[in-house]
């Protein structure tokens, strides 16, 4: 129980249907869906529609998305992946004869095709009780009348106001700056946008003029996108089977490649091979292995991970019980790894930074659901006629020839976002996500510990302060304390500080027994969780 003296939220019950999101308006936005007969796809689909427009820095149609979806009664977990491909001519031999040696991440290389309306269309009638006719009213409002910026979202904006006037992006600099905390801003092209969408469906995306207003706008800028490229693009969301992996008694459930979910059972699968750390959740030595599971998994991550589609991605190496034993047993608990070994090594053969939600409704659907530009505001590029903020998700491509993740024509780029979903005896128990780049495996394995391994209730977890090896340093938010600072840098380790902070999660625990839900939303945000 926490201290009600101090700073600080309890989590939050309901028996119904229950949201959590990294916005107030998009969380109220899916219990209106789910009151109105949506299930919790139904209400997730829309509540991210929302955030797309009132959260414009992490996330919008001109995005990918993933989604974990558990229908109740039927013991299955489906997922989604609605990440976008490179355009048919980006190719290797192209970047090299032009002496490009690496992405930039403002480029119009750096753009994929965007992948979410077609995840959103292909999820629906799937799975969904609504259209999307329906389901994106409340979006199209916010975006033709407008709403007030938020703290967080502001607070993102204003260090993005370069990208932004590199991009051309002026309707999102009124009066050549970022909105402040309470303004006002409305989105009048984006609204028709997703007008168009409403009525006719994701090809009013991939075909026609809105197509054509972000090819014509890529190709101004060099890229090699073409409308063929986007009428591919209108059938690429696919479902793809999930993987898993069983720690404590429960089932952890991620999207395959080439997405990075892979690296939060490693980690689990690394930590599950020692005995529960006797300081505590807050401890030195609990923070030490996990942050040296992650340098393991990162590591591997680097190496293998990319499209399972154009190369071998080794997952089930990867998640072997031995692999993952041979690798816990190079983590001491008193000292830092000087030198990691190789990626994979004697055990693997050779081998050449969003918007998180989650719903639950009355009849026990779980949807976990992920929707991202990936950097803030992707790549700063706006179509003006459509209102579409462009994505950089080529920026996870590599321009290495040989190397797994290497750029090619209609190939998918290795994906950051990733949502989570925790099952028990046939049953989801919790969706749960936490975004924020290259962070997320990170802080998906550390939230899950946090609540199944440590005690901590569900809004606690997502409270406790973080750390992320990354780049040869550890960076540690400002709530870490100095002594574990300190010692952790006595330990080998380099902190950091880091200006912002690490992701931002959301979870719903789904008590079966009792019949109740409880939710938890990141403080790190604007967001919250709500239920009926």
């Amino acid at each position: 129980m926490r201290d009600y003296q101090l700073p600080g939220r309890s989590p939050v019950y309901s028996t119904h249907g229950m949201a959590a999101t990294s916005m107030p308006a998009a969380t109220l936005t899916a219990l209106d869906v789910l009151k109105a007969g949506g299930n919790a796809l139904d209400a997730a689909v829309a509540a991210v529609a929302v955030q797309c427009v009132i959260e414009p820095q992490s996330t919008g149609i001109g995005g990918d998305c993933f989604c974990l979806y558990a229908p109740a009664g039927t013991g299955k977990v489906y997922a989604l992946n609605g990440s976008g491909r490179a355009p048919a001519a980006a190719n290797i031999d192209w970047y090299e004869s032009r002496q490009i040696r690496a992405m930039e991440n403002t480029s119009a290389h750096a753009v994929t095709v965007p992948g979410a309306i077609s995840a959103w269309e292909t999820l629906v009638k799937a799975h969904g009780r609504k259209g999307l006719d329906e389901l994106l009213q409340p979006a199209i409002r916010f975006a033709e009348e407008g709403w007030p910026v938020h703290p967080k979202v502001s607070w993102d904006w204003s260090r993005s106001v370069e990208k932004l006037r590199k991009g051309g992006s002026t309707p999102f600099l009124p009066n050549g700056k970022a909105p402040e905390v309470g303004d006002m801003f409305k989105q009048p092209a984006l609204a028709e946008t997703l007008r168009q969408i409403a009525k006719h469906g994701a090809k009013a995306f991939y075909e026609g003029p809105v197509a054509a207003d972000i090819v014509a706008t890529l190709r101004e800028r060099g890229g090699l996108q073409t409308e063929e490229d986007f009428a591919n693009g209108l059938h690429n969301a696919e479902f793809v089977e999930p993987v898993t992996l069983n720690w404590k008694g429960y089932d952890v459930y991620q999207c395959p490649p080439n997405g990075q979910g892979l690296l939060v059972l490693m980690m689990l699968g690394m930590l599950g091979n020692k005995s529960t750390a006797p300081d505590g959740a807050s401890g030195l030595i609990r923070a030490h292995r996990h942050i040296e599971a992650a340098r393991l998994a990162y590591r591997d991550r680097d190496a293998f991970l990319a499209d399972p589609g154009a190369a071998d991605v080794p997952v089930k190496k990867l998640l072997s019980p031995e692999y993952l034993a041979a690798q816990a047993a190079l983590i001491s608990d008193t000292v830092a790894m000087r030198d990691l070994p190789r990626a994979g090594e004697s055990l693997l053969p050779p081998h050449k930074d969003t918007v998180y939600l989650c719903v639950v409704d009355k009849d026990g659907n779980a949807c976990s659901f992920i929707n991202s530009l990936f950097e803030n505001f992707g790549s700063g590029i706006l179509a003006h006629e459509s209102g579409v903020m462009l994505q950089n998700r080529g920026f996870g491509f590599r321009l290495e020839r040989g190397h797994p993740n290497c750029i090619a024509g209609g190939k998918r780029p290795m994906h950051t976002i990733i949502p989570g979903m925790v099952m028990k005896n046939g049953r989801a128990v919790m969706p749960f996500g936490v975004m924020g780049g290259h962070y997320q495996p990170v802080g998906q394995s550390w939230f899950l510990t946090n609540f199944l391994e440590y005690g901590l209730d569900i809004q606690q977890s997502m409270d406790l302060f973080r750390v992320f090896p990354y780049g040869g340093k550890l960076q540690v938010e400002r709530g870490v304390p100095d002594d574990i600072v300190r010692k952790l840098a006595a330990m080998g380790h380099v902190p950091e500080p880091t200006e912002r902070p690490h992701g931002g999660g959301q979870a719903i625990w789904i008590d079966h027994d009792r019949g109740v839900l409880m939710g938890g939303s990141d403080p790190r945000k604007d967001g919250l969780a709500l239920g009926y």
